[in-house]
């Protein structure tokens, strides 16, 4: 899940949620993969 990736790379799972759904509406598509847990750097 999500949660336990965030976990695994030494995040805050609820922060994380938190930034990643505030922002993904306006995130460009082809650099999705910036909001994985292992890329994720909060905003």
């Amino acid at each position: 899940s999500l949660v336990q990736s965030a976990k695994l790379n030494g995040q805050d799972p609820w922060a994380y949620l938190r930034d990643v759904l505030a922002r993904i509406h306006s995130h460009p598509s082809h650099r999705l993969d910036e909001l994985l847990p292992h890329r994720w750097r909060p905003s």
